[in-house]
């Protein structure tokens, strides 16, 4: 089996590896391919990932690329994880809706409008690349905004061997099973929403739902701020449902926004520091001939800064797990390979005879009463057999279909502005997403994503 990884510069490249070392044998794994179009960045990762790639167990053929034909020529599966135009274009996906005092966030609202209009073109390109280079070959795309990526794959490019990938409902998963005190395998967790808009419904241990005493956990714990849960005390009790982290920006939109302009930057801001100075480490060491473990010293510190700073601007405090909990923690991390360990799951999965459960972004497939067949959803779904398929979960809440429809609606509008390069559909996507608060304040927004990301933003008449 030949794996091709596209975007492999990036600072996740070492814990794909260690993931794809860990399960080489399971996935039958020959040859890994590892390609980004910024040279010098990936001669770096390929330099602090050498001896990973050293090691006497490692049985597969590694080729590092900045071709993405060479990379994807033959391949089984295609694993998307490349950012078009940098953290430069991230800090300006941030920072210009703040300006008109509207969340500035990476995924959500305007700056994941601005994102998908930036990386839809560029996924269809490698869709085509996929077709002509490694035709059947499983597409994997983790690159954000997921959903909407994911969506045009599908549904514009055609490419129906396909999956949306996104780690937060994993590490809800893993979260749970942590303050449960269960084994992540013994649950079952329910879950319904779009990428970085979802609920958990219910928890299942040995056929009784936990959920009810997941939420007395954390309401106990409302003081110490659990990591993955910001919501006021009370709230989830009120809801009966356990949102994902992201919907915060939903449920406190005001918030946010004052927090970001009260800190004076926004997350693209806080961690493009700690990127650079990775990268400049790793360069520096390298032109001293430094040891291995100099770099992966590096490499673990830089970690720990991202890692410890999360949500901490958009919420306005850190977020730690309770002390009685951190080693049970621990452990489930690592278990679970971290990020990195959900993508090979769903390789090992679809390869498996006996299959097994994830919560991916696929199409809707009647799952979700209400959306469209489709509509790509994230909800927990079957592997097995070379096939995915989403479980059940019939009817959801109105508040959560009415949010999920009107989002639904703006991811549509935004992909076809993308492909059709039309500024009226993008002014109508913007204007209708639920954090935009009108006509006018969408049009400065998109006016100003055009001025200021230049040639990284699709042409627009």
């Amino acid at each position: 089996m030949k794996l091709a990884i596209l975007g492999a510069a990036g600072v996740r490249t070492p814990l794909m590896l260690q993931s794809i070392i860990t399960r080489q044998e399971r996935v039958e794994l020959t040859e890994l391919a590892l390609m980004d179009i910024d040279s010098r960045r990936l001669e770096l990762m390929r330099a602090l990932c050498q001896p990973l790639l050293e090691a006497e167990d490692v049985r597969f053929k590694t080729v590092w690329t900045d071709d993405a034909r060479r990379a994807l020529r033959g391949a089984d599966y295609v694993i998307t994880t490349f950012r078009v135009g940098g953290m430069e274009s991230r800090v300006i996906d941030e920072q210009v809706p703040l300006k008109y005092g509207v969340l500035g966030q990476e995924t959500t609202g305007p700056g994941g409008f601005a994102m998908a209009m930036r990386t839809i073109p560029v996924a269809l390109e490698y869709v085509r690349m996929v077709r002509e280079e490694a035709p059947g070959a499983w597409f994997l795309n983790f690159t954000n905004p997921a959903g909407i990526v994911t969506e045009a794959i599908i549904n514009v490019g055609g490419y129906r061997r396909a999956v949306g990938i996104c780690d937060n409902p994993a590490a809800m998963w893993r979260a749970a099973a942590a303050w449960l005190d269960v084994p992540v395998g013994e649950l079952l967790v329910e879950y319904f929403g779009l990428n970085h808009l979802g609920w958990v419904r219910s928890i299942y241990h040995r056929g009784q739902d936990r959920l009810p005493e997941l939420i007395d956990f954390i309401e106990s714990h409302a003081d110490e701020h659990l990591p993955g849960v910001p919501f006021e005390p009370g709230f989830l009790r009120l809801l009966g449902l356990l949102p994902n982290e992201y919907n915060y920006f939903y449920t406190n939109t005001h918030e946010v926004v004052e927090n970001l302009l009260r800190a004076g930057q926004s997350r693209a801001q806080q961690i493009m520091p700690f990127n650079m100075e990775l990268y400049e480490t790793l360069d520096q060491l390298r032109s001293e001939g430094a040891s291995a473990e100099r770099m992966q010293a590096a490499y673990v510190e830089y970690l720990k800064k991202r890692h410890g700073t999360y949500m901490s601007l958009e919420t306005g405090h850190r977020h730690e797990m309770p002390p009685e909990l951190q080693e049970k923690a621990k452990q489930i991390e690592a278990a679970a390979e971290g990020y990195s360990g959900v993508a090979l799951g769903v390789i090992e999965a679809l390869s498996s005879p006996t299959g097994g459960i994830s919560i991916l972004n696929v199409p809707n497939r009647g799952a979700v009463e209400g959306m469209r067949d489709d509509d790509i959803v994230e909800v927990t779904c079957y592997l097995g057999q070379g096939v995915i398929r989403p479980l059940a979960v019939g009817t959801i809440p109105d508040h959560a279909l009415g949010l999920m429809k009107r989002v639904k609606a703006y991811e549509r509008l935004t992909i076809r502005a993308a492909v059709e390069g039309s500024y009226r559909l993008a002014l109508k996507a913007l204007s209708l997403h639920p954090l935009v608060p009108s006509l006018s304040v969408a049009r400065a927004i998109l006016d100003d994503y055009r001025q200021q990301h230049g040639a990284y933003f699709p042409t627009l008449n």
